[in-house]
């Protein structure tokens, strides 16, 4: 990530090369006009050196410019863009050394590019601050481009895993508080504490927080065992992989100042979840779900006790396994939150591998269609009673249809309450693309019982005329029809 420091060096170089470009210089003809030697000429245009008072003299005067423009943060209209891009927050936060790239050379192509890329740019500027884009969105924005590169699975951290199992003996399949608990004490020689968190009324909606002086990992009394393997696991990843700075030490990150603490979170988060998830298992539950020729939900459920495990860390794990075994990569996973009233549904998490999948997140305030069965099984659970759910919790299946666009997916999901307050609810979801190769791998998509709806992203934009789960009128739809009207007259 850019650095302040780096700024000045940058926008100097970009200068010098723009210049030397413009009057076609070559290097050893500029080296031959200032006495500065080509490798320092090269560090200089890369923004590695930044020259002395007397050689940018000469820089300039070869350069037929003046010091005061080369040392000032201000370009000509053709370089401002990328200058404006060079001051902006998205460099100084975004990882691109995560993606391999080298900023120096991405901002020379820029530089030699024509001016409808350089309007281009000028328009992301505006666009970051008109909508007051903060470094959180941007990192989260990264590290969900960075999963969809590698196709959500990451080799080292299985290996880790697998690693970890090996140096630890670990043979079950099913795993235990007691037994992670055991394995921190054993090997990081970190203790358990479930009494403090819950004795301080400030403190009782923390999930768990790890102190390093102390080395004492601290747990809400009222986590489920699935929570609690999921949150041992996490520690345990941290430590094996050796993770003790750029870290979070609560459950969630409440603030996201950085990417490497927003990936190091990300990858003890995966290592938890393989971890109580085996993957060569997971690999045979899945064979053994496609080979059905029928949607059996309680089946799927099934899952979350053999692994005792969340609902959403059920379908994160699918999400590793299918693209890397089952070669299925057109997906997204989703999670929705609503409070007692079911008034508003937001998506407080998202994922989507290959391309930006119909549904996702949008900052409209609109109203995220009723027909998707990440909202309609919330509603489903309000009206049931409880005792006739398993565990409190509805899982489902729908093949959804996206009104607008070839699109379908089959949608498998898990509605439950919400773990901190019950009277709130959520759901997640995983989507998979409908095509041949999914019809290849999953028997079941031909089960005449399988839910079949058209669905859409907001209510507010919807065409589906016949729709009796709508929450307002299609008010964007009907304004963008008037507008038509309005030019044909």
């Amino acid at each position: 990530m850019l650095k302040e420091s780096d700024t000045v060096k940058l926008i100097f170089g970009l200068k010098v090369a723009h210049l030397r470009r413009e009057q076609n210089l070559s290097y050893q003809q500029l080296s031959e006009r200032t006495g500065l030697a080509i490798s320092y000429l090269h560090d200089i245009e890369k923004g590695k050196k930044y020259p002395k008072y007397d050689k940018i003299l000469a820089l300039a005067k070869a350069l037929d410019s003046d010091y005061n423009y080369l040392v000032s943060l201000q370009a000509s209209k053709k370089l401002k863009p990328i200058i404006d891009l060079v001051n902006s927050d998205f460099l100084k936060i975004f990882p691109l050394e995560t993606f391999g790239v080298s900023l120096p050379k991405l901002l020379e192509l820029l530089a030699e590019t024509p001016d409808k890329i350089n309007a281009f740019i000028s328009t992301v500027i505006k666009i970051i601050r008109n909508y007051h884009l903060q470094g959180e969105d941007f990192y989260k924005a990264a590290l969900r481009s960075y999963q969809d590169l590698h196709d959500n699975y990451f080799e080292s951290l299985e290996q880790a895993v697998r690693d970890f199992r090996a140096m630890t003996g670990l043979t079950e399949t099913k795993l235990t508080p007691e037994i992670l608990e055991n394995l921190l004490k054993k090997y990081f020689n970190i203790i358990i504490d479930r009494k403090t968190l819950s004795k301080q009324e400030e403190l009782n909606n923390i999930r768990s927080f790890y102190t390093v002086e102390s080395k004492t990992l601290f747990l809400n009394k009222n986590l489920t065992s699935a929570h609690e393997n999921y949150l041992l696991g996490k520690e345990l990843g941290y430590q094996f992989m050796q993770i003790a700075e750029n870290r979070p030490y609560e459950t969630h990150m409440t603030e996201v100042d950085s990417f490497d603490k927003l990936l190091n979170y990300f990858r003890a988060s995966y290592f938890s979840v393989a971890l109580l998830m085996d993957e060569s298992e997971m690999i045979l539950d899945i064979e053994r779900m496609a080979d059905r020729d029928t949607w059996n939900p309680d089946a799927f459920l099934e899952l979350l006790y053999k692994y005792d495990v969340t609902a959403e860390t059920l379908l994160q794990r699918l999400a590793n396994i299918l693209p890397q075994h089952f070669d299925i990569k057109d997906l997204f996973f989703l999670r929705f939150f609503t409070g007692p009233e079911m008034q508003k549904f937001e998506m407080t998490k998202e994922m989507h591998l290959s391309q930006l999948h119909n549904p996702h997140a949008n900052q409209l305030d609109e109203h995220y269609c009723r027909r998707w069965i990440s909202i309609n099984l919330i509603r489903r659970l309000k009206a049931t009673d409880r005792t006739e759910t398993t565990a409190g919790m509805l899982c489902d299946a729908q093949i959804s249809r996206y009104w607008g666009t070839p699109n379908s997916y089959l949608c498998i999901c898990i509605a439950k309450p919400d773990q901190d307050n019950p009277q709130d609810s959520t759901s997640v979801t995983l989507g998979l693309l409908v095509n041949d190769r999914l019809h290849q791998r999953f028997r079941f998509l031909n089960d005449p019982d399988l839910k079949i709806k058209d669905v859409h992203t907001t209510c507010e934009r919807c065409g589906i005329s016949d729709c009796g789960a709508r929450a307002v009128p299609p008010v964007v739809l009907q304004h963008r029809k008037s507008k038509k009207g309005l030019k044909r007259h």
